[in-house]
């Protein structure tokens, strides 16, 4: 891996060109995924939906990440989402996923999709970072309750 690079410059690892390292021993956010880095320094959908159908709040009562998330659903379809989160790196990252792959759904097929496929479509999270998909399927169920 190269060494000579300034700190906070992301590198690819040899062993996983998709994973971010730092150049600096012990710098904090060594090990996110290209993707979980994109969506968090580019969040899509973030904001409030003004004439959103529902909208709901799901907190960890573990680490305090808060999720809200808006839906407008047009023709039984999910027609726009939004997303507001306070929390950590993967939390904003697993946010702004959910609402792209919401778009368009039934609520039917977006009760069908899994921490785990938030998790791949992130290049794969840590056990120490999954917490953040399973905020995400916590604001899919309390939606789909809301839709009903």
């Amino acid at each position: 891996m190269p060494g000579n690079g300034a700190p906070g410059k992301r590198y690819s690892s040899a062993a996983n060109p998709s994973v971010a390292v730092s150049p600096v021993p012990g710098h904090t956010f060594a090990m996110y995924s290209d993707a979980v880095l994109d969506h968090f320094q580019n969040p899509r959908n973030a904001g409030t939906l003004e004439a959103a159908t529902a909208t709901i709040s799901v907190e960890n009562p573990v680490c305090g990440d808060i999720l809200e998330l808006s839906v407008r659903m047009d023709h039984g379809r999910i027609a726009e989402a939004r997303f507001r989160t306070r929390g950590c790196v993967t939390a904003m990252a697993c946010s702004s996923l959910l609402t792209v792959l919401l778009c368009g759904k039934t609520p039917a097929e977006a009760r069908a999709i899994t921490p785990e496929q938030i998790s791949e479509a992130l290049g794969g999270l840590p056990p120490a970072t999954f917490h953040a998909a399973q905020l995400a399927r916590d604001a899919l169920q309390a939606l789909a309750a809301n839709l009903k």
